[in-house]
């Protein structure tokens, strides 16, 4: 298996430049593709991960299903697959560079320490649009967090990180880590961490309810002093109101924020499209002045001067 450093060349045409984060499975540089010329984000896998035979499989078929789910979608708040490989010799995912923050940054740099209602509204609506995109196809992310969501410098929210994904269709238990299905639990849903098989869209809706809350008030919904105080919150306590926290929000943005965070998946709304509909009241409204005048950078109302909306759910068939 290839040895990743800064300067290797990876398949002849990705150079390593720097690394941009580690994770569990391996590390993300910031890279360059020598033949187009353009900088470019590299995942690799971990090579002592990859040593230990019992994990070998499992971790190069999440990191391929991951490679394969991405790039099956084609969506502006989703980061662009440009290559990938996954053989003996090299383990890559090559992706769109996005020049910005994860939400966690942007949040914790704001005044206060949380976001104001648009711009919470607005990172929240924009997830929902790619969250629509990746239900389409009948893709879960599973995983969503504020270190897997890149604010752009334009404001472009864009969803990383599909290592997790739950293809739907897919019934085969081996394509599954072991623990990997509690993702982070801070934003997990409670099906999520009780290991349920049959989960759908309104898993990550769940997730949104977290991170919207989170970008409102500087935190998430439940805090604990470990992974099990956290899982017990999430299946058993009411999350406190942002009011609580000294924040106060629209009623109805309350009520959208109580039916996300619904301990039963049928008592959230159906779609990420139902959500995008009941934040869009909240959202900046068009500004042709604004849109052309220089905005501070990682500003998350930015995309909403020019408006983009979610991937309607396809209506079912007649009989």
């Amino acid at each position: 298996m290839e040895q990743f450093a800064v300067g290797k060349v990876l398949r002849g045409r990705y150079r390593l430049d720097g690394i941009l984060g580690r994770g569990a499975m391996g590390h993300v540089w910031r890279g360059t593709d020598v033949y187009l010329e353009r900088p470019v984000a590299v995942k690799t896998v971990a090579t002592d991960l990859l040593a230990v035979p019992e994990w070998r499989r499992t971790a190069l078929a999440r990191f391929e299903r991951e490679a394969k789910a991405a790039a099956r979608l084609d969506h502006a708040n989703i980061t662009a697959v440009y290559d990938a490989a996954v053989t003996e010799d090299v383990c890559c995912l090559v992706m769109q560079l996005v020049d910005g923050t994860t939400l966690d940054n942007v949040v914790d740099a704001a005044d206060d320490g949380h976001l104001l209602v648009s711009a919470a509204v607005s990172a929240a609506a924009q997830l929902c649009s790619g969250l629509s995109a990746a239900h389409a196809v009948g893709l879960v992310h599973r995983d969503l967090k504020p270190q897997n969501i890149m604010v752009g410098a334009d404001g472009l929210v864009k969803i990383l990180d599909f290592g997790l994904v739950k293809v739907l269709s897919d019934t085969d238990p081996q394509l599954t880590m072991t623990g990997e299905t509690l993702g982070n639990v801070a934003y997990a849903s409670p099906e999520l961490l009780v290991g349920e098989k049959a989960l759908d869209g309104r898993s990550d809706l769940y997730a949104v309810g977290c991170l919207l809350y989170h970008m409102l008030t500087g935190r998430p919904p439940f805090l604990g002093e470990g992974p099990a105080e956290l899982v017990t919150q999430h299946l058993t306590a009411a999350p406190p109101r942002p009011a609580d926290r000294g924040v106060e929000t629209p009623a109805a943005l309350q009520d959208l924020l109580d039916t996300l965070l619904a301990k039963r998946p049928e008592d959230r709304p159906a779609d990420a499209a139902t959500v995008y509909a009941a934040l869009s009241p909240y959202l900046p409204p068009p500004d042709p002045v604004l849109a052309t005048r220089r905005m501070p950078p990682e500003d998350p109302r930015r995309p909403f001067l020019v408006p983009q909306g979610p991937i309607m759910p396809r209506p079912a068939a007649g009989p």
